[in-house]
């Protein structure tokens, strides 16, 4: 960091991420996200729980991932968000995926169908793919800032691998922290694959 020069806050991070994602054309974030089927062989083993997500607008994912995913033969659990009287977020419950059965839901995502698992079956999955705006060295993840993932997490395996899914150029050096950040251990990138952070 250059001193004297204010390092950027997460919303000026976050601004800054959607709006080169929103610039990235279609077919290369199609292509990207086929990079990222690729590498799930090298992620997971067959009898596993992976914990993933369904990405919405420009997200790095697809549906062909999690299909994928099915095709190693894990189970894929799915993130339902929902905010309590407050409106602050609470800790996500799962559901299993199955293909052609997603509903729409809350802030704009796409939820499999109830009955849902508790908040703290999350503790099944020995990989957690996690949605990022970015990613650092140390595994400081920038996510959206509504909170869904710090609550969540929290309730992980400690052996689990929890894997921030970004593009390329969104693995950095730095990002600001925050105590209650839970940091991640792997970033999953197109090119780059399946990327080790020191925690």
């Amino acid at each position: 960091m250059v001193e004297g020069v204010t390092p950027p806050t997460k919303t000026e991070l976050r601004d800054g991420v959607l709006r080169a994602r929103r610039a990235v054309p279609a077919d290369r974030r199609a292509t990207e996200a086929q990079a990222l089927c690729r590498w799930l062989p090298s992620l997971v083993r067959t009898g596993q729980t992976v914990c993933a997500y369904v990405p919405v607008g420009s997200e790095p994912g697809s549906l062909a991932l999690l299909d994928t995913l099915l095709e190693l033969g894990v189970r894929v659990l799915l993130p339902v968000a929902r905010n309590d009287e407050d409106g602050r977020g609470l800790p996500m419950q799962w559901g299993p995926y199955e293909p052609g059965t997603l509903m729409a839901a809350q802030f704009g995502l796409r939820e499999p169908s109830p009955p849902w698992l508790p908040a703290g079956r999350i503790a099944d999955a020995e990989v957690i793919l996690v949605p990022a705006l970015a990613v650092d060295r140390t595994g400081t993840r920038l996510g959206r800032g509504a909170g869904f993932y710090d609550r969540s997490l929290i309730y992980a395996s400690p052996q689990a691998r929890l894997v921030a899914v970004v593009r390329d150029d969104e693995l950095v050096d730095e990002l600001p922290a925050d105590p209650h950040d839970v940091r991640m251990t792997h970033a999953l990138t197109p090119s780059g694959g399946i990327v080790p952070l020191q925690r």
